[in-house]
């Protein structure tokens, strides 16, 4: 340990002023936008010229698709609070489930089926699924 004061980290007071007069010599000379102002008519411009609004997603996610609709032989969804992953052969969900029904509520039920993370309280039971 030294017997430094805490004053020695401190810059001086003209060093203080000369760091001040930088900062006021940078700072820009135009106001900002307040949360309630309207934004510059070029930012919607460059919004509505990105051609990245016009795309429409490759496919529908994948938890939305019917039985029938899923081109993969075999369906897995995991779990994402304790990392269980449940297969079943899409011929096989078909049958159980019928064709028409929706992947998302498919996979929900096959890890409510066997899930481990039961607390009792219903907004937490649970597996919370993430379809592959």
């Amino acid at each position: 340990m030294t017997d430094r004061p805490a004053s020695w980290r401190m810059p001086t007071p003209k060093q203080m002023e000369k760091m001040a007069a930088l900062v006021r010599k940078n700072v820009s000379r135009e106001r900002g936008l307040a949360p309630g102002d309207d934004l510059p008519p070029e930012y919607w411009e460059a919004l509505l010229a990105d051609p990245r609004g016009d795309a429409k997603p490759a496919s529908p996610s994948g938890g939305t698709l019917r039985l029938s609709q899923i081109p993969q032989h075999i369906l897995r969804v995991g779990c994402r609070r304790c990392a269980r992953v449940v297969e079943i052969q899409k011929a096989d969900a078909a049958r159980l489930y019928g064709p028409d029904a929706l992947w998302k509520n498919v996979g929900q039920r096959l890890l409510d089926n066997t899930c481990t993370q039961r607390t009792g309280r219903h907004e937490e039971d649970g597996c919370w699924p993430a379809f592959e």
